[in-house]
């Protein structure tokens, strides 16, 4: 399968139409017409994340976030991007980032579904997709009222995460609930406006988690990779039934430690 025919694929899914208009997803280095066996899977394209998808034999490495924002003026080994480019491009690896539009059209939903929230409906519309409103986080019901302290112990055990931060009085009683995979202090708003009682998101500050509790909602801050890392089975399961490729998936990478 040449890495067109993989990439028709992935934006069957999510369209690069659908990500937000500062985003960077698509093909970001490498040949259109390479032939693609193996991929690989992560969520950052991190420098063991590269060598190891090299050590594997990989023709296409596929990640969440993009190794490439802004504008690059120069592809050298002076920079931690130039190298990385230079590793995938010299192993001839063609490199794929899907990012916000996967959030708009995968992650939110899976991760709605993986909580187990009832009725969603999306938390920051962005675009339209054959007819229907998509875009950033969902809400929902949680089926029955639970504590913020249930509700934390909810998300660490559905998300296999060690610990989350919270803000509010655990006692605190909740039923709605707006979930936003990876950054989430730009939501606050969105799930004001959606008369949620908790948000769970990740990435949230001192005064953004403050804030929020006083204008009245609760904050569980799982981390950005703590949810973010179900791209990887998600991506998995839908290439093998899309596809016959061979898929590797990165291993979980926590970018830092709490001691």
């Amino acid at each position: 399968m040449k890495c067109k025919d993989v990439i028709g694929i992935l934006e069957g899914l999510a369209p690069v139409s659908a990500a937000l208009d500062w985003d960077n997803p698509g093909l970001l280095a490498g040949r259109m017409d390479k032939e693609v066996r193996t991929v690989y899977l992560c969520v950052d394209a991190t420098d063991e994340v590269v060598r190891d998808a090299i050590a594997a034999g990989a023709d296409m490495l596929i990640s969440h976030h993009p190794l490439i924002f802004g504008s690059v003026r120069k592809i050298n080994s002076e920079t931690f991007v130039g190298r990385r480019l230079i590793d995938l491009i010299g192993h001839d690896i063609s490199y794929y980032a899907m990012h916000t539009n996967f959030d708009v059209c995968g992650m939110a939903q899976y991760s709605a579904e993986i909580l187990g929230l009832q009725d969603c409906t999306v938390l920051e519309v962005t675009t339209e997709i054959e007819g229907r409103p998509e875009g950033i986080g969902r809400i929902g019901g949680l089926g029955r009222v639970m504590s913020l302290e249930e509700c934390a112990m909810l998300v660490k055990e559905r998300f296999d995460i060690d610990n989350v931060k919270v803000f509010g009085a655990l006692n605190s009683p909740i039923e709605t609930v707006a979930i936003s995979p990876g950054a989430g202090k730009s939501m606050i708003d969105a799930a004001l406006s959606g008369d949620v009682d908790l948000l769970i998101t990740g990435d949230i500050d001192h005064h953004t988690g403050i804030d929020a509790v006083a204008s009245g909602i609760t904050v569980i801050d799982a981390g950005h990779y703590g949810i973010e890392k179900i791209f990887i089975p998600f991506m998995e399961k839908y290439l093998k039934e899309k596809s016959d490729l061979n898929v590797i998936c990165d291993k979980p990478r926590q970018p830092f430690v709490i001691l």
